[in-house]
């Protein structure tokens, strides 16, 4: 197995949406935007942001994360620093020094690793569906225990199955059930042991309290009133920490925000990215 120092840029060219496909044809001359996707899905769940954003002028990159998409997995042993190392190269390859980093699930706990690994990358930041503490003991063998039951062909389909309709919210189930059905679609596609790394990567992160309270960079906490894996009360957390009056609760909308509530973290991303540009021109 490789270390922390395998990016995975020999895995994939710039054919694929590893890291090809990173939103480099919205190019825009304006801030960098960094999507993060969750986990299970891909950088497709990104597609209505990417085109407001670059609208908006920003050069939008919107990677699939290793496992995910058209990315192979590779074979670094599971962790969150090596998915923040790739995203440091992928910023060095498109020649962006910093961006407006915002992470969805698994996306979030990426973009916080990014923060403590390379603080100096993240001119802003976007946490979406995201805890900023540590899994509890419970959590953790949770999170451990799905990820064996994933690779079991016995108890797979199962799981997927069971799983799969809580990433949105209990609205979209009922009203919206096209969101719910592309999310199906897309979770199938994503490769058993994909999931399970990521599972055991995210068990393994730790706390980020203490990273994003010394980070002095405009922030903003989404979460969905309807969410099922994060609570209001964990987004409170991380809004604390990042020295915000409050999250943005979006209602009628569950985990998966960017797909479920499209317009309203278009307009929270490009709000955000003006913010990290105006100050970014006030500095001498």
């Amino acid at each position: 197995m490789t270390g922390h120092g395998d990016t995975g840029h020999g895995d994939t060219g710039h054919g694929d949406t590893g890291h090809g496909d990173t939103g480099h044809g919205d190019i825009g001359h304006g801030t960098g935007v960094l999507l993060l996707h969750a986990l299970s899905m891909d950088s497709s769940m990104w597609a209505g942001q990417r085109i407001a954003l670059a609208e908006r002028g920003h050069l939008v990159l919107a990677p699939d994360l290793r496992g995910h998409g058209r990315r192979p997995l590779g074979g670094a042993a599971p962790s969150l620093d090596v998915l923040a190392d790739d995203l440091a190269a992928l910023l060095d390859e498109h020649g962006v020094g910093d961006a407006v980093v915002a992470g969805c699930s698994l996306g979030g706990y990426v973009a916080m690793a990014l923060l403590r690994r390379h603080p100096g990358r993240v001119r802003a930041l976007a946490l979406l569906s995201a805890r900023v503490r540590a899994d509890t003991p419970e959590e953790r063998d949770q999170r451990l225990r799905f990820a064996a039951a994933v690779l079991d062909p016995r108890t797979r389909d199962a799981v997927v199955a069971g799983a799969t309709p809580r990433l949105v919210g209990a609205t979209t189930r009922r009203a919206r059930p096209a969101v719910l059905a592309a999310v199906r679609r897309t979770a199938r596609r994503t490769a058993p042991a994909s999931v399970a790394w990521a599972q055991r990567a995210i068990a393994a992160r730790p706390d980020s309290t203490g990273a994003l309270t010394s980070a002095d960079v405009p922030a903003l906490v989404l979460v969905g009133a309807e969410d099922e894996l994060v609570t209001t009360a964990d987004a409170m957390e991380a809004a604390a920490a990042l020295s915000q009056d409050r999250p943005l609760v979006v209602p009628r909308a569950g985990h998966l925000l960017p797909l479920e509530a499209p317009d309203v973290v278009s307009r929270a991303l490009a709000t955000l990215a003006s913010s990290a540009a105006a100050r970014a021109e006030s500095r001498p």
